[in-house]
């Protein structure tokens, strides 16, 4: 029986899983992980007035090209009419999306510190939010649209030009007011045309009854769907404010659960969750000059032993041994930094793995993953990393780095020391390299306004009081019923509306990264934990030079050097030079 459960379920993973419920189910977060994740899956749920597109997309504008990670900045491309142009967690769900799990999407940068799995699930799980709500404005606005279409068009022109005079307003800078003044006018005249209208329409006999409803037919559409649009508001305003504040708010994908092997598209969209999460545990990195190393951040310190391999007095010649070797026990040392002499917390989870870095110029705007029969899925294989770190050390060629990690403060702060053993002559170098990657953008972490304001009281002027104010105004529910029908062609949206266009080489979270050093205790936790892992390195390397018959005098009073100067360590642009 056990054989043929086994038979059955590698015949399911190949084409339909029926008997793993958590491969059809993907789950989410990752302890230590998720403050970053939840800050990042909550901007598929910002669709308020305040949280444009225009806002996100200045987070790149603002910082300096040298602090840029990816080469490309975030870009909007705006579309024909402003009337349709998408808030924050419209665009980002659905560039995302499309990025993350399109059929042609190109390769990935890791997210180290955040599951981007989970992060794409919200975005699914908001767009089939605003799917839902957009079949029934669609509903509405089919029924008192298409009857009606010339009050429709009349009451979109009048918003549409509002919104265009509203733009221009906030290009030349002035002040909002006045556009609100002159936006009031424009549906001022409107509305006196349909009381003209209702009052005295200049036809008789059937069209002047119709002239009589078609300018007020759209304002009961309105009506209708302003409520579908506030019900729909306050959902997307609950998951957001749930993700910011910690709750851990689940995405709720169905579509992404085949209930039977016919169902292509769903299966389709969880084979692609799937190779979403092989490629983010690949070990594979990418070097982009000094950007650093794509996904870990910039280097911000190196500290290299390197000193001549004498044999030992006494011995005739070294016995012989290659840099795997000496990574192997520095490996095994590496491990042991999690257990301390003293009960006082010391160092979290550490993540020790062996790591192919590939070079890419700072303007590459794509990078391209090897291929071959070394590569299994989006993993190098272990004789292929044993053989590149004994074998490719000078020239061309990917190299080898064993790196540590530490992701701390919920995902916000990643720290990285990467590790790599050369031997050239008669030299052997021991180098290690600290990168360290800063917290997401603080536009990830805010929360949502309460939705009211103080007023004082009528009789007791004296005190004040709350009183609630709706989710969306008259504009916002124009907007959104303007656009249901479009969603379903989307192509045709981005055309009309605008869509976001993210940055390359795109990684979920360095591409919204600060630098730690703003934070005092995010600093201050690089650089302490700089210390030991340089410590544990060196005396790994020592150990294994003794063993073999080589002088460690030199080595040993190097070592005692770069430790008392690590001690001293301050972060700088390593890659730069301009330290």
């Amino acid at each position: 029986m056990g054989a043929v459960v086994a038979g059955l379920s590698g015949f399911a993973s190949s084409e339909f899983d029926f008997l793993s419920p958590g491969a059809q189910v993907p789950l989410t977060g990752t302890d230590g992980q998720t403050a970053a994740t939840q800050a990042l899956a909550s901007a598929a749920y910002r669709d308020e007035r305040d949280h444009t597109v225009e806002k996100f997309v200045a987070l790149d504008a603002d910082k300096p090209e040298a602090d840029r990670i990816p080469a490309t900045p975030t870009e909007f491309k705006k579309g024909k009419l402003s009337l349709l142009e998408p808030r924050l967690g419209e665009a980002f769900a659905r560039a995302v999306q499309v990025r993350m799990l399109g059929g042609d999407r190109k390769e990935l940068i890791q997210s180290f510190g955040a599951e981007p799995q989970t992060v794409v699930e919200h975005c699914l799980a908001a767009n089939r939010i605003r799917q839902e709500r957009d079949s029934r404005l669609t509903l509405v606005t089919a029924l008192f649209g298409l009857l009606f279409l010339p009050g429709v068009l009349i009451w979109f022109g009048a918003f549409q030009l509002r919104s265009t005079i509203e733009k221009a307003r906030e290009k030349s800078g002035e002040k909002g007011t006045t556009a609100g003044v002159l936006g009031g006018i424009v549906l001022l005249v409107v509305g006196f045309l349909a009381v003209l209208f209702v009052v005295n329409p200049p036809l008789s006999g059937f069209w002047q009854q119709y002239l009589r409803v078609m300018m007020l037919a759209p304002v009961l559409g309105w009506y209708w769907a302003k409520r579908i649009c506030e019900r729909t508001a306050l959902d997307l305003r609950d998951r957001w404010a749930g993700l910011v504040s910690g709750s851990g708010v689940g995405a709720k994908i169905p579509e992404a659960v085949p209930r039977n092997p016919n169902e292509t598209r769903a299966e389709q969209l969880r084979q692609n969750l799937a190779k979403l999460s092989q490629e983010q545990q690949s070990n594979i990195v990418f070097y982009a000059g000094p950007k650093g190393l794509l996904g870990m951040g910039a280097r911000w310190a190196t500290w290299s032993l390197a000193e001549e391999l004498v044999p030992r007095a006494g011995i005739a010649e070294i016995h012989g041994f290659r840099s795997w070797d000496v990574i192997k026990a520095i490996h095994g040392r590496l491990r042991e930094l999690e257990r301390g002499p003293l009960h006082t917390g010391g160092f979290s989870k550490l993540s020790i793995r062996h790591w192919v870095v590939g070079a890419i110029g700072p303007g590459a705007k794509k990078v391209a993953r090897p291929t071959g029969a070394e590569i299994e899925g989006f993993t190098v294989k272990d004789f292929e990393i044993q053989r590149i770190c004994n074998e490719q050390q000078i020239g061309a060629g990917n190299r080898h780095y064993l790196g540590v990690q530490l992701i701390l403060n919920g995902g916000q702060l990643v720290i990285t020391f990467m590790v790599t053993v050369t031997v050239l002559a008669s030299t052997l170098r021991v180098e290690v390299t600290g990168h360290a990657l800063g917290p997401v953008h603080s536009l990830f972490t805010t929360a949502p306004e309460p939705s009211e304001k103080e007023v004082a009281k009528s009789i007791r002027f004296w005190e004040t009081k709350k009183v609630p104010l709706p989710l969306l105004k008259s504009d916002d529910v124009v907007r959104l019923a303007a656009r249901a029908p479009l969603t379903w062609y989307p192509p045709l949206l981005d055309f009309l509306g605008g869509k976001l266009v993210l940055p390359e080489p795109f990684g979920l979270r360095h591409t919204w990264a600060d630098k730690p050093w703003k934070h005092r205790f995010m600093a201050d936790d690089a650089l302490r934990a700089a210390t030991p892992v340089l410590r544990a390195v060196h005396s790994a390397a020592i150990q294994v030079l003794e063993d073999h018959g080589v002088d460690t005098e030199k080595f040993t009073g190097r070592s005692t050097l770069l430790s008392n100067l690590v001690q001293g360590a301050d972060p700088i642009r390593a890659d730069v030079y301009d330290a």
